[in-house]
């Protein structure tokens, strides 16, 4: 362990880089989650050897369809890479003229459905993963309403070569088409659902049990493992997901520590006792709402993770009269300084912020608490 802390603090000290205290959780732009020892150990292990990249991906394959229910799977690059390398699939199936072919959709299917409220922005907008394949994306509806009737009508238009349904608190939450009646519309036309569930993957068997042909879920986010992207579903069509590796994939292509590390982390959550894990979830929670109680301007609660995972985090939101400054302030202050903290704002322009404390030491949740002390004290 000693020698663990020293590598890590030598990289900060070596190149100049600020520590960060996640306090925000699973993020991308946090460089995704601290890779549990089990998997890092299979991915370290990876690196001292060669192998077949089509055969490392079929034992890939053979794993997600254990662990998941699915007929196969694969692993990509990232859930990004998923999306487009799926509807790429969804375009050419197994011919593999047609994937040479792309991004060239000539003589192809290549309308996307999306309903207007899913096309979210997660770091870049979900409709440019669609395009990038050739595909035209098709938004269907308005922000806060997408009628059955106006998927029916554009499956009826013909052309399309899938349905793109996303699975995330950042879509609009009311007032859309929910997933098993998109795949029940989906398939009457005989059009595959391609799930974006990038922060699903407690849920896999869920979204994979709708029907959907491709779930698409990010492993290095709360299966803790390398870089990723796994994508469950149909055996042909994983199958055409793997053969866009020799045409537009070749720069999305995953390497052997993200198929190993896939690998290691669904083994070991299908071991994992989530149970106890959601209690570990919840002492955190009730820690910083101890460390927290009693300090004036600020008002606590919990908010239930909104996908349905089995955890929840910390709210911090003013008093009426603090007004919404407080919250930007907060969020400001704690991030100034190294070690910068970093809190969950998705929701500060509607004047809360959040403390997601799976990626949290205890340490660390008393430094966060201690600083937010500090910062309202001030």
């Amino acid at each position: 362990m000693q020698g663990e802390e020293k590598l890590t603090m030598d990289l900060f000290q070596k190149y100049g880089l600020t520590r960060v205290i996640n306090a925000c959780g699973k993020m991308t732009h946090l460089a995704g989650a601290i890779v549990l020892p089990e998997i890092a150990a299979a991915a370290s292990e990876s690196l001292n050897h060669f192998f077949i990249l089509d055969e490392l991906q079929a034992a890939a394959g053979r794993i997600i369809a254990e662990t998941t229910g699915a007929e196969s799977g694969c692993v990509t690059a990232c859930t990004s890479a998923g999306i487009t390398l799926s509807v790429a699939a969804c375009m050419t199936g197994a011919d593999i003229a047609k994937v040479l072919q792309l991004p060239d959709t000539t003589g192809l299917p290549h309308r996307v459905l999306i309903q207007k409220g899913h096309c979210i922005n997660y770091g870049h907008p979900i409709t440019q993963a669609i395009r990038l394949s050739g595909a035209t994306a098709v938004e269907v509806g308005v922000v806060n309403r997408c009628l059955p009737e106006e998927l029916r009508h554009e499956l009826g238009k013909g052309d399309v070569a899938a349905i793109v349904h996303v699975e995330s608190h950042h879509t609009v939450r009311y007032g859309w088409v929910q997933l098993p009646e998109v795949v029940q519309l989906a398939d009457e036309f005989k059009v595959p659902v391609i799930v974006d569930g990038a922060a699903q993957d407690q849920r896999l068997r869920e979204l994979i049990s709708t029907g959907a042909a491709l779930v698409l879920t990010s492993a290095h986010k709360y299966l803790c493992s390398t870089t990723g992207g796994i994508v469950a579903g149909r055996k042909d069509l994983v199958d055409a997901v793997s053969l866009q590796n020799r045409g537009i994939g070749r720069p999305m292509k995953a390497g052997k520590e993200a198929i190993i590390g896939a690998m290691a982390a669904l083994q070991f959550r299908g071991r994992q006792d989530m149970s106890a894990w959601t209690a570990e979830q919840d002492r955190k929670v009730a820690v910083i709402l101890d460390r927290l109680k009693d300090i004036p301007g600020l008002t606590l609660s919990v908010d239930p993770d909104p996908n349905g995972c089995p955890f929840s985090r910390v709210r911090l939101t003013p008093v009426a009269d603090a007004g919404q400054y407080s919250m930007l302030s907060l969020r400001d202050a704690l991030a100034a300084g190294n070690p910068t903290i970093v809190l969950r704002a998705h929701h500060i322009d509607e004047g809360y912020v959040n403390i997601d404390a799976i990626e949290l030491t205890d340490d660390e949740i008393e430094f966060v608490c201690q600083r937010i002390r500090e910062v309202f004290a001030a």
